[in-house]
């Protein structure tokens, strides 16, 4: 096999974990919706136990649906970013910082998302604590960090790979 076409499979691999991704959080923002609009119908419609659970899952899937969007987002630069300062260099000086920047983010994502967030996830699992009223294992709901830091990492990883590939398309200062 080729370098081009493992290079092809690796592509498209990739584009189906973003693609999978996507519809992970697409799924977790419908699934929120529901959650939420039944704790409201089944507090106020006659007749109807209030469910006591709806609360505490929505707050679990709006951290999962947080976390993970933010990497999407992350991804397509569709993030904050303040570049009024990095619009003030020259190109050459841009480039070093956006570079700068992805080193932060990778950084920033390894120590205390991945890192961070896989001791929380064991040490919450070894002591056995649950949620207060699903009585799920806490730690499996905390996989949240150490997965989106994941795909924060990679997805610095690709921003700097393209950036070395494709120098030129990316020379200016909204990719910050």
């Amino acid at each position: 096999m080729n370098p081009s076409s493992l290079s092809v499979l690796v592509l498209r691999w990739w584009s189906g974990v973003v693609r999978l991704l996507e519809a992970v959080v697409i799924l977790l923002m419908a699934a929120l919706v529901f959650v939420v609009l039944w704790g409201v119908v089944s507090r106020y419609l006659p007749g109807v136990r209030p469910s006591d659970w709806t609360e505490e899952l929505a707050i679990y899937l709006l951290v999962w649906l947080s976390l993970l969007g933010a990497a999407l987002a992350f991804r397509s630069h569709a993030h904050l970013g303040v570049d009024y300062f990095v619009g003030r260099l020259d190109a050459g000086a841009r480039r070093v910082a956006a570079v700068v920047v992805e080193l932060v983010v990778f950084g920033f994502s390894a120590f205390a998302l991945v890192l961070g967030g896989w001791r929380l996830v064991a040490e919450t699992l070894a002591t056995n604590q649950t949620t207060p009223v699903l009585q799920w294992a806490a730690g499996y709901l905390y996989l949240a960090a150490p997965l989106s830091g994941v795909f924060f990492c990679a997805f610095a990883v690709e921003h700097l790979l393209r950036r070395s590939a494709f120098p030129e398309e990316n020379s200016h200062a909204t990719d910050l």
